[in-house]
């Protein structure tokens, strides 16, 4: 599923970008270049890295 329609970025591109070290929705828009079209992709990078940072925290 694309979460970035703009750069055509999909919720396994970001999920991969975060493995790597992106650990905000900045670092990803470095990486991919999602959020930098028309915005309304943020909100769900957004909730993406709530969601790992409560499970890894959740883990830890």
């Amino acid at each position: 599923m694309f979460v970035c329609i703009c750069r055509a970025v999909t919720v396994d591109e970001v999920h991969e970008h975060c493995d790597a070290g992106a650990y905000t929705v900045d670092d990803i828009s470095d990486r991919c270049g999602a959020g930098e079209g028309c915005g309304t992709c943020l909100e769900k990078l957004d909730s993406i890295l709530s969601e790992r940072l409560a499970t890894s925290t959740s883990a830890a």
